[in-house]
């Protein structure tokens, strides 16, 4: 029996054909996973993408930082904050430009990147998926992320007209 195009249009609007709540649901399950596996090092997932930047690139100012983690200043300073609170980073004015702040390690900070090594196979043991699967899981979001992107850039810019 085939559908009527009334159903089908129908089914376009049913929740569990909806790609967008499927990452919504994946992210909170990460969120929850995450949550339990970087207690042991005291960070939120948040500040963890924070210090894995860091980690990666060292300091730098803080609208990079935001632009790495797509997060506006409103978002990332209180993490900062907090980060700095904990005496994992710190904060310092540019002598070349007053407004722009840079965020770098602390040794405690830098230390801690050693205990977070286990973070990662933690994750994957917890996903049940080896290295090629998320490899290729993260290669389909970076294209989706990346379509979304343009297209918001090509609604903004209709919106506009």
């Amino acid at each position: 029996m085939t559908a009527t195009p009334a159903e089908t249009e129908t089914d376009w609007l049913r929740l569990d054909n909806q790609i967008c709540f499927s990452l919504h649901a994946a992210s909170r399950a990460f969120n929850g996973v995450y949550r339990v596996v970087l207690k042991d090092l005291g960070l939120t997932y948040p500040q963890y993408l924070v210090m894995l930047v860091l980690w990666e690139q060292g300091d730098l100012p803080v609208k990079k930082l935001g632009e790495q983690l797509r997060l506006d200043s409103g978002t990332l300073s209180p993490l900062v904050k907090r980060l700095e609170a904990a005496g994992l980073v710190r904060r310092e004015r540019s002598v070349e430009d007053e407004r722009s702040v840079r965020v770098l390690l602390t040794e405690e900070g830098t230390a801690l990147r050693e205990r977070a090594l286990e973070v990662p196979r933690r994750i994957m043991r917890s996903t049940g998926f080896d290295r090629a699967e998320i490899a290729e899981l993260r290669a389909r979001l970076d294209r989706l992320t990346s379509a979304l992107d343009a297209a918001a850039a090509t609604e903004a810019e209709d919106s506009r007209d």
